[in-house]
This record gives C-alpha cells, structure tokens and sequence, in this order.
C-alpha cells in the first residue's frame, strides 16, 4: 500500500525568506529569561577589565552584539595604546559596584545603568539587553 503524495500544486515550495526566518535569532520573552541582574553585573566587571587590559574583549562576545563588541574592541584598542605611550602595565582595577537601575520598556527588553566606582573616578556603564535565542544579548552599550 502506498502512501498518497500531496499534489505538486499544493505543496508550498520554501523561499529564501522562510530559511532565513527559520534560522534567525528568535526574540525571547521576559518570562522565558534568566534574571538579567547577574549578566549586568558581570558585563560590567568584564567591560572595565577589558579596558584595563587584563581580558580579552573576545571574552565578551558571546553576550554582545556585533555593534557594542566592535566599539568595545576600540575603546580597548585605545587604552591600550595610550598605557603603551605612557609606559605603564595593564593592571586589574580596583573598583565597586554602587547601585543598578534597570527598566524594562518592552517585553524581552531591560535597559540598565551600572553605577561604578574607581579611585578618583566615577563611571556609569549604560546597556541594553534584549532577549533573543532564549538568554540575554546586550544590543547596546556605553561606558560614560
């Protein structure tokens, strides 16, 4: 017994459009996310040893998007160059985290600033994380 094939005028042939929807980053809703308090944390820390010189920007990338990682990739390329004109070693910064304040705009979305604190120096680390293949992504990020 066979089994009967649809009829070839049925059938819907694939567009380059649905591969490419198939395979692309799939946003998450906030529900379906871990709590994004941790990865700000972290992302912060990460982003002020990268431009101290003690990580590799490389490190970060899983949680960047292309755009934030390649202004981190200057910044850092920077820094680097001007301990080098000064002569002085990468060294781990001594700093702390003063406070966290985060929104959420929209569904799979937060918006933080990460307030930090260094010897004779303030910094504000803003950033954007948006949900997508079902773990958080900073799409946007700014070292004031």
């Amino acid at each position: 017994m066979s089994v009967p094939l649809p009829h070839p005028a049925r059938r819907r042939a694939r567009t380059s459009l649905d591969v490419d929807e198939m395979f692309a980053r799939q946003r998450t809703s906030t529900r379906d996310l871990p709590d994004p308090r941790p990865l700000l944390e972290g992302l912060s820390r990460g982003v002020l040893e990268v431009l101290a010189g003690v990580r590799e920007a490389e490190q970060l990338a899983r949680w960047l998007d292309e755009e934030p990682y390649r202004s981190l990739l200057t910044r850092s390329n920077l820094a680097k160059r001007s301990r080098s004109a000064r002569r002085q070693p990468a060294r781990h910064p001594s700093y702390a985290i003063r406070s966290i304040r985060s929104t959420e705009p929209a569904d799979g979305v937060v918006e933080a600033v990460v307030v930090v604190t260094m010897p004779g120096r303030t910094r504000a680390i803003a950033m954007r994380l948006e949900g997508m293949d079902r773990r958080w992504r900073a799409t946007s990020l700014a070292i004031l």
